[in-house]
């Protein structure tokens, strides 16, 4: 069933913008006229897949595909906490490709985010969360303060992510949605992913990077035949080509935890 969900998730469209802070913003639907279609499929021809009036991106974006983790190997915040990646998701046993794809959507790889709900930091952690997987404030630092640092945010919200899986076994779409809306909230729903339209969206951007970072392999047997990937970018670059400026575009999404009373990691 999970296999069946991701191939349909890897077959979705992705959107994108990017913002006046040079942050890429992913989404499963075109959320406003800022979002230009990045991804539909498994190929993509910029002359085809962009609409025609949709004025050109302030900085390249790759294709998608294969070329996604080419732009996460390019991203100044991901090239910096990417260690912390490596190490939590050996340590738990959790996809790395999953813990880019939801640090991408929760909070862009900016390590200093805190949504108006008080979820800090690159995986968006709420303070009861984090003390409830062992993080608690000493006479130097707060909860808060601790879950700023990507060698304490990135291994607290694997554990939290860790335990959703293991909570709903063979369900990465319900722990998906669970880190989103709270446990509580999809427990309620009869182990479904909550009629909330934001955690809809969450989970199928989440599960929409993952297939593209992570395929299932029916997926990449298909890419290992020879396909159509044509891309057209407007506008000049440094020096040749083009190259993104030096503040290459990160990754972020706008779902936020919708139910506070279940403890949701937003």
């Amino acid at each position: 069933m999970l296999l069946c969900f991701v191939q349909q998730v890897a077959h979705a469209d992705l959107w994108a913008h990017v913002d006046e802070r040079g942050v890429t913003h992913f989404a499963a639907e075109q959320i406003d006229a800022r979002y230009q279609l990045f991804f539909r499929g498994n190929d993509f021809d910029s002359t085809r897949d962009v609409p025609a009036n949709a004025s050109p991106m302030p900085y390249a974006l790759p294709a998608a595909g294969a070329r996604l983790l080419a732009f996460f190997d390019i991203a100044p915040d991901y090239k910096r906490v990417k260690h912390h990646l490596r190490a939590a998701s050996s340590k738990h046993g959790v996809d790395y490709e999953l813990l880019q794809a939801v640090i991408a959507t929760e909070s862009g790889f900016d390590a200093t985010a805190v949504s108006p709900k008080g979820a800090v930091g690159l995986m968006q952690v709420m303070p009861a969360t984090a003390n409830r997987f062992g993080v608690s404030t000493d006479a130097k630092r707060t909860v808060e303060q601790k879950l700023a640092d990507p060698a304490v945010n990135v291994p607290t919200g694997t554990r939290y992510l860790r335990h959703l899986l293991d909570l709903f076994p063979g369900r990465m779409d319900l722990a998906v949605a669970a880190y989103n809306a709270g446990e509580g909230a999809v427990q309620r729903a009869g182990n479904q992913i909550p009629a909330f339209k934001e955690t809809q969206n969450y989970v199928r951007t989440v599960l929409g990077l993952y297939a593209q970072l992570k395929p299932p392999a029916p997926v990449l047997a298909q890419r290992a035949v020879p396909g159509r990937v044509r891309m057209e970018l407007s506008g000049g670059a440094q020096n040749r080509g083009n190259l993104p400026p030096t503040r290459v575009a990160q990754t972020r999404s706008a779902p936020q935890n919708v139910n506070p009373e279940t403890v949701p990691n937003e």
